[in-house]
C-alpha cells in the first residue's frame, strides 16, 4: 500500500476547513438519470448528509487515482466497470475538489465498504436537490447538474 499523506484539515482563504492536505477527489457515477450517492455516517465531517464517495487526494496520486481509490474503498466498486469522462474542479485556489464523471455498466455492483457511509443508493437526477447534500456537493452539483443535462 502507498504511503497516505494526504489526511489533514487545510484552513481556506474561503473561511471554511477542508479535509485534504492535497485537496480531495471524488467519482460521481452516472447510470441513465440516476447517480450514486453516499449517505455519509453521522461521525464523520459533515456527517448525515448525501454525497458522493470521495475524500482527500495523496500527494503522489493523480485526481483519478485519488477518486478511484476512495471510491472503492468505500463502495466496493470494481473500476473496470467504469467510463470516465470528465473532471469538475471547485478550485480554492488553496485547496481543491476534483469530481470525477464517470457512467457505470450494468454490471457495477457498489456496496458499503466501510463505517463512513450509512447506506448507498441509485437517486435519480431530479430527486438530488430535495436531499441533505454534503455542503460541498451541494455546492458543485448545479454546474455538474448541467453538464450532466447536456453530456448525458
Amino acid at each position: 500500500m502507498a504511503h497516505r499523506d494526504g489526511d489533514g484539515w487545510v484552513q481556506c482563504r474561503c473561511g471554511n476547513k477542508h479535509w485534504g492536505l492535497h485537496g480531495a477527489a471524488g467519482l460521481l457515477l452516472v447510470r441513465g438519470k440516476t447517480l450514486l450517492l453516499q449517505h455519509r455516517a453521522e461521525w464523520v465531517h459533515n456527517g448525515d448528509t448525501w454525497g458522493i464517495p470521495g475524500g482527500a487526494r495523496d500527494s503522489h496520486e493523480s485526481v483519478r487515482e485519488a477518486a478511484i481509490r476512495e471510491a472503492v474503498e468505500e463502495t466496493g466498486i470494481e473500476p473496470k466497470f467504469l467510463t470516465f469522462h470528465s473532471i469538475h474542479t471547485d478550485d480554492h485556489i488553496d485547496w481543491r475538489y476534483d469530481t470525477i464523471i464517470a457512467t457505470a455498466s450494468p454490471q457495477l455492483f457498489p456496496h458499503e465498504m466501510n463505517a463512513e457511509s450509512q447506506e448507498l443508493r441509485w437517486v435519480n437526477w431530479e430527486e438530488i436537490d430535495a436531499m441533505p447534500l454534503h455542503p460541498s456537493f451541494a455546492k458543485s452539483w448545479p454546474a455538474v447538474h448541467e453538464f450532466l443535462l447536456r453530456e448525458f
